[in-house]
């Protein structure tokens, strides 16, 4: 049994609003609007393999998010350039204690906390996501289940920041750094996985927890997926079997 990602979904109070304002950033389009999801896709050339899909929920955000996004600057200039159109797109700074560093500290028009990188010659071939990042209190531990449930290959396995990166070798990473214990609330971001064609999602969530993953109830109902929590409690779930979405 294997699983692999296929989309980066984000609780938003208004979906059409916050998918506008990252596929405005990003330079992606909106490829499609539905009551229950508005999900944006990256141009074949980018690198990204992931839908991301903006639901919506009532809950505001209250804590700091434990998953966000940082982005890829080729030059200082494409930086500054980056920042300033987040900010004409509703994005604001935010302190999170970064202190004087190179990279710039943005919320998005919902409060998520994004990132946008100084140039750094390792994302260079990434596209405009350079990592999705999860703060883990154990980096290696939660790199590891991740590998296995998203199909991604080990890139970097030194402590403190472990992190993988998808078959191809190109597009973003997903990256792991050292944080406290989790927040007591539901992640506003999580991964989706699904098993292949021909698999089975349910003996895919089965397989998944003999990983090391929970079953989890997030008010889902009798839905056609499965949500789990990784083994620090993050929600994710397990869709129905399918190939890659056209690009």
């Amino acid at each position: 049994m294997s699983t692999r990602l296929v989309n980066l979904v984000i609780d938003a109070a208004d979906p059409q609003r916050l998918a506008a304002f990252w596929a405005g950033l990003l330079g992606w389009r909106i490829a499609l609007t539905d009551p229950g999801e508005v999900v944006v896709r990256a141009p074949a050339g980018d690198g990204w393999d992931l839908d991301i899909c903006f639901v919506p929920v009532r809950e505001p955000k209250t804590v700091q998010n434990r998953i966000h996004l940082d982005l890829a600057s080729a030059t200082a200039r494409a930086q500054a350039e980056r920042v300033a159109a987040a900010r004409g797109l509703g994005a604001r700074p935010v302190d999170i204690g970064q202190g004087d560093v190179p990279w710039e500290v943005l919320a998005d028009p919902e409060g998520n906390e994004f990132c946008v990188l100084e140039p750094r010659p390792i994302y260079q071939n990434c596209g405009a996501v350079a990592a999705i990042v999860y703060a883990a209190a154990d980096p290696g531990r939660l790199a590891s289940f991740w590998a296995e449930a998203g199909g991604w290959r080990p890139a970097r396995t030194s402590a403190p920041f472990p992190a993988l990166r998808a078959p191809a070798g190109v597009g973003p990473w997903l990256e792991f750094v050292p944080a406290g214990e989790p927040a007591p609330v539901k992640n506003r971001l999580h991964l989706d996985v699904a098993p292949p064609q021909g698999g089975d999602h349910g003996h895919a969530a089965e397989w998944l927890i003999g990983l090391g993953a929970r079953r989890a109830d997030v008010g889902q109902g009798d839905a056609p997926w499965h949500v789990l929590t990784d083994p620090e409690g993050n929600e994710f779930c397990v869709l129905g079997p399918r190939d890659h979405p056209p690009r």
